[in-house]
């Protein structure tokens, strides 16, 4: 299973399906994270924490635990 996590920068991924429960779920797709939706990896902190996302022409940075249910095709 490849995870949003998993995409590197400069690349483009699509969902798939969201993973996990309630509100964290719910709190994702509020941001615009549904399925079959484009997602474009635009940077990582040096970390790793946080990643920069663009998702329907604007800009999202998520926490990796976030990233890690975010299933890509």
């Amino acid at each position: 299973m490849k995870t949003l996590r998993d995409v590197k920068v400069g690349e483009t991924a699509t969902v798939k399906q969201l993973h996990g429960e309630g509100p964290v779920k719910r709190r994702i797709m509020d941001m615009g994270l549904t399925r079959g939706v484009a997602v474009f990896v635009r940077k990582v902190a040096p970390l790793g924490d946080p990643v920069e996302v663009t998702v329907r022409d604007y800009e999202l940075s998520l926490r990796k635990a976030d990233c890690a249910q975010i299933e890509v095709l």
